[in-house]
């Protein structure tokens, strides 16, 4: 008599906890190492930001292919060859580190945020499935995403606190090599991720449709989805919405450090907190989830966020508050900036809900799109960059997040609407293809 034994996937729920966790950490050291490197190099504000932007941009070269390899070999596969990739990009932005000379140290440093923007698209392609699918699916899959999104969202917090940690008080001869701990950090954990992934035997449930599906089998194309006006409209909003929420703590960050000259760590504990913000405003907003709508939610916030934004802007850095989870004293603009992290938080969600809403088959090709308009995230702080530059004023580039807001806004008002005309598309179209194969 035989039983049949249910796999123990903890290792691997574990391990996709901490690449969970990853893909934050790395992605954060942009903020605080284009802080260095503007001190150390000499950089302007715009090319502060070209380390973020590579990080990013990069996602708008792999959104696609990440979901190819995904489709065609699998999750360990993918998630091996993302860990793989990953620990490449650290390793460089650790050689540029240890070089001389101010162009290859800059040279050196982007090219490993670029590649490790190609991981951090491939681990976000692999993880949230890979994740539903150890749990089973439903509520089980639903918990580790939501605990694994918990995991995202305290690395975020602890990057920037650690970084600027690590920077100690002034940004006198501040240099890489004061973040060399970080990246070992960083190298050790995909390091272990990648011995526990080659010996893990994982679920492969896309491989075992890809084997029992029909040989000629149609696949839904993006062209069809972009036939949706409110799936376009969700997909600029996607851009800039990424943008939004690097763009505040990234610029926040060379505001303090260069024309507060508030201490380096001190700074680095506020653009933490401002991730710590994001992870209350997740556990709120998924408690509200069966209350609000998504498009309630996405005008809520983005209300509230165009309050922050212009006190931020129009006040004066001379009126100063208490942080009270910090027990320090900020100008109240930059906590006004701080808050704008309870917004951000439920943003995705909202326009991603919104953005699918009446696709269909085209869901899947519709998502997978999505993380292409990651990109913008590099994108609109290198933008707040060149206006600062531009302007000689960090806080004139908010002027940047307010119109992205302002448009979020729109979208949750107006824009997300399915109209009749969109929600027949798919219809039309079978109905198009039927004509013709009875002809």
């Amino acid at each position: 008599m035989t039983t049949n034994q249910k796999p123990n996937y903890t290792l691997p729920i574990i391990v996709m906890f901490f690449l969970f966790a990853m893909i934050s950490f790395v992605t954060g050291f942009q903020n605080p190492f284009g802080v260095i490197l503007k001190e150390q190099l000499g950089l302007s504000a715009l090319q502060s930001q070209l380390g973020n932007a590579a990080n990013f941009i990069a996602y708008a070269f792999m959104g696609l292919p990440a979901g190819m390899i995904l489709q065609k070999k699998g999750y360990k596969f993918s998630a091996i060859a993302a860990v793989l990739v990953g620990l490449v990009g650290v390793v460089f932005m650790f050689i540029s580190s240890l070089l001389d000379g101010d162009d290859l140290i800059f040279c050196v440093y982007l090219v490993g945020a670029f590649i490790a923007g190609f991981s951090m698209c491939m681990l976000n392609t692999v993880v949230n499935p890979m994740l539903n699918t150890l749990g089973g699916g439903g509520k089980k899959g639903n918990q580790l995403l939501q605990f694994g999104g918990a995991t995202n969202s305290l690395a975020a917090t602890i990057c920037p606190v650690l970084v600027g940690y690590l920077m100690g008080g002034s940004l006198q001869g501040l240099t890489l090599v004061k973040a060399q701990p970080a990246l070992w950090v960083a190298m050790g954990i995909f390091a272990i991720a990648l011995v526990v992934l080659l010996l893990s035997k994982l679920p492969e449930p896309i491989l075992e449709e890809l084997r029992n599906a029909p040989k000629k089998q149609e696949k839904p194309s993006l062209s069809g989805a972009l036939k949706f006006s409110h799936y376009v409209g969700g997909v600029i909003a996607i851009f800039l919405y990424v943008g939004i929420e690097v763009g505040i703590p990234s610029i926040a960050n060379l505001y303090m450090t260069n024309d507060l000259h508030i201490d380096t760590a001190l700074a680095g504990s506020l653009v933490g907190a401002y991730w710590f913000l994001m992870l209350i405003g997740r556990l709120v907003g998924g408690s509200l989830g069966n209350v609000l709508s998504p498009k309630m939610m996405l005008v809520i916030v983005s209300a509230v966020a165009l309050v922050l934004l212009l006190g931020a802007i129009f006040l004066s850095p001379e009126v100063t508050v208490t942080v009270p989870f910090l027990d320090a004293e900020a100008p109240l603009n930059i906590f006004m900036l701080i808050l704008c992290g309870l917004c951000t938080s439920v943003m995705w969600g909202g326009i991603f809900n919104l953005a699918v809403e009446g696709l269909g088959k085209y869901t899947a090709v519709a998502s997978g799109f999505f993380m292409v308009m990651v990109c913008g995230g590099g994108i609109l702080p290198l933008i707040q960059g060149w206006v600062a530059d531009l302007t000689g004023s960090y806080l004139v580039s908010y002027w940047v997040l307010f119109v992205a807001t302002a448009y979020l806004l729109y979208y949750a008002l107006i824009g997300s609407r399915v109209t009749k005309r969109d929600a027949s598309a798919e219809v039309i179209e079978e109905e198009i293809k039927q004509g013709v194969m009875e002809d």
